[in-house]
């Protein structure tokens, strides 16, 4: 049998595919990543042997997740049509490289995965892949199998007994990772429903978050956060302790009908509570230390960074001309910002940094005011001139 390396979750599409795989003459190696999503990784992996994989590898990437993806795209500012944080986008190259890196320690000359041939992580997984390895050969099951409904892959399991947790009742498709979590499918589909209350995990309804505001202070060194109120974390750790205080009170919370790479359209409910936290903090930061014209010149280049990371164009050389570029930006990006979290709001109430760009001098209209107003009249006639007949 040849041996063949599944990305594989534990939710229904890799189920079946381990089964599907091994009926068609391969080796199922089951990989299960580590990206912070907070399973039984026992369970799932008993759950993979008990289904027909030969071995299963879990390796932790937190730490790689958070340090060489998420803060990257922090310094960039780097969000998805102005409303995806990039999750679940972030987190395939990364399972990807280690994919093929097990493939080659493993000596198998194929790797797989669960991804539809209508999604974004189809592209995010086989692009990385094919960069690192053009020579593995790659399967995608979903894209090709007989099964034309989720509802056929259920009972496709139930007679090979495969143990699922997903229901024709509760038909959700879910991704979850430290950064953030992703739902789809089901009533989702119709983009006029309201989502129902039942899908969310990582955030409390508003309508049940506290009646008082929570008010939190975050650190950053050159872009990126590393204390809340005071106390220095980890990486990992401060995303998770930001999850907990955002989710308390349902902050990161988005309903969206967003671009897909193929060229459809698709209604996706995210939960993002660190990653909204640290967003709006990290841009009023910026508002504060970064002149003018760094300011008006990075936003395009943000929202191509997000392309980039949305389209699965990680490890490509633009790409990595913009990690350069962000770097620099971001040297005086050092300072503290106050929020507010309250009800599903999340807003900046006070910040500082010794970079600071603000001079209260300037903009105060009291008695400490030194900007000479009568200067402004020749600005003004000479800023229009270009203009005037």
């Amino acid at each position: 049998m040849k041996k063949i390396v599944l990305a594989y979750s534990g939710g229904l599409d890799t189920s079946c595919a381990i089964k599907w795989l091994q009926e068609r003459g391969y080796e199922p190696i089951a990989f299960i990543a580590d990206v912070g999503q907070r399973e039984d990784f026992e369970a799932i992996k008993n759950r993979a042997l008990k289904t027909g994989a030969s071995k299963v590898h879990i390796v932790n990437l937190q730490k790689e997740f958070v340090e060489n993806y998420i803060f990257p795209t922090i310094k960039a500012g780097a969000i998805y049509e102005n409303k995806y944080l990039l999750a679940t986008a972030l987190s395939r190259p990364l399972i990807a490289k280690h994919q093929v890196l097990i493939a080659h320690k493993e000596k198998a000359p194929a790797i797989a995965h669960g991804c539809t041939g209508k999604g974004n992580d189809q592209v995010r997984f086989e692009v990385t892949a094919r960069l690192m390895d053009p020579k593995l050969e790659i399967i995608a099951p979903v894209r090709i199998w007989e099964f034309k409904t989720r509802e056929e892959e259920m009972d496709y399991a139930k007679t090979k007994k495969i143990p699922i947790d997903v229901t024709k009742k509760s038909p959700y498709s879910v991704d979850i990772n430290l950064y953030g979590r992703s739902i789809e499918c089901g009533v989702l589909e119709d983009p006029w429903i309201e989502p129902p209350e039942e899908i969310y995990k990582l955030t409390v309804n508003p309508l049940k978050a506290p009646n008082k505001p929570t008010h939190i202070e975050l650190e950053f060194s050159q872009g990126i956060p590393v204390k809340i109120d005071g106390q220095k974390y980890s990486a990992v750790d401060l995303i998770h302790k930001l999850n907990v205080i955002g989710g308390k009170n349902s902050i990161g919370r988005v309903d969206m009908v967003e671009n897909r790479l193929v060229g459809i359209k698709s209604r996706e409910i995210y939960e993002n509570p660190a990653g909204a936290i640290i967003h709006t903090a990290h841009h009023e930061l910026e508002c504060l230390v970064l002149d003018r014209e760094t300011m008006h010149y990075k936003q395009p280049l943000a929202q191509k960074y997000a392309e980039l990371t949305y389209y699965g164009l990680w490890e490509t050389p633009l790409k990595k001309q913009l990690d350069e570029y962000f770097n620099k930006v971001q040297e005086n990006v050092t300072g503290l910002v106050r929020l507010k979290l309250y009800k599903g709001s999340c807003t900046v109430v006070g910040r500082k940094s010794p970079y600071s760009r603000y001079k209260e001098e300037l903009a105060t209209y009291g008695k400490k005011d030194i900007f000479d107003q009568k200067l402004s009249e020749g600005f003004v006639r000479i800023w229009g001139m270009p203009f005037s007949n």
